[in-house]
């Protein structure tokens, strides 16, 4: 339910380019964003880190945008928080204990460090390509660069995600010690 909140900004901004224009839309997209992420400051008393690059990000960009007049910063968003994102997976790989991936999944799920690496490497992938697309789109594509936004990045998400899921799928180690497992055999 949570990552379905997340796109509100996302949809709040789309419909406010349709109807208005790019600079309503990022005024709205500064607001929503700005206030969505005070309710999980209230509500949790902290922020994730990818939240609080995705906030700052919106907040320049969108201010640049906004004073300057000229949309081209807020194109640049999408680019440069998928690769801070990127650099970011890439670089716990090598910092630290576990990769970034690990440590946000291996309370659900128990697979081989190699299969951590992978997936680990296979998001920085992923966000390179992502930032690659959405610069792409933006500078090349002007008419559809929104629609691509919303649409196109949400569906390479989706897809990748499921890749995902369907390579974890054959990799998970079962955990003898969890009595599911044992419940499940049992029957």
């Amino acid at each position: 339910m949570k990552q379905l909140i997340d796109f509100i900004p996302l949809i709040a901004f789309f419909v406010a380019y349709k109807m208005v224009d790019i600079y309503m839309a990022t005024k709205v997209l500064m607001v929503i964003t700005s206030i969505q992420y005070a309710i999980y400051w209230i509500r949790d008393r902290k922020l994730e880190n990818a939240q609080i690059i995705t906030l700052i990000a919106v907040l320049v960009f969108g201010s640049l945008t906004l004073f300057m007049h000229d949309e081209t910063f807020l194109k640049w968003k999408a680019p440069i928080v998928n690769w801070i994102f990127a650099i970011t997976f890439l670089g716990s790989h090598f910092f630290g204990e576990q990769n970034l991936v690990k440590r946000m999944m291996s309370h659900a799920v128990n697979l081989p460090d190699i299969i951590w690496d992978r997936l680990n490497y296979s998001w920085v992938v992923f966000f390179l390509i992502s930032g690659s697309a959405n610069l792409y789109v933006a500078f090349t594509f002007h008419e559809i660069w929104v629609d691509f936004k919303v649409f196109g990045s949400l569906g390479m998400t989706l897809l990748f995600l499921i890749g995902q899921t369907a390579y974890l799928s054959r990799h998970v180690i079962e955990d003898e010690s969890d009595p599911s497992v044992k419940q499940t055999e049992n029957k």
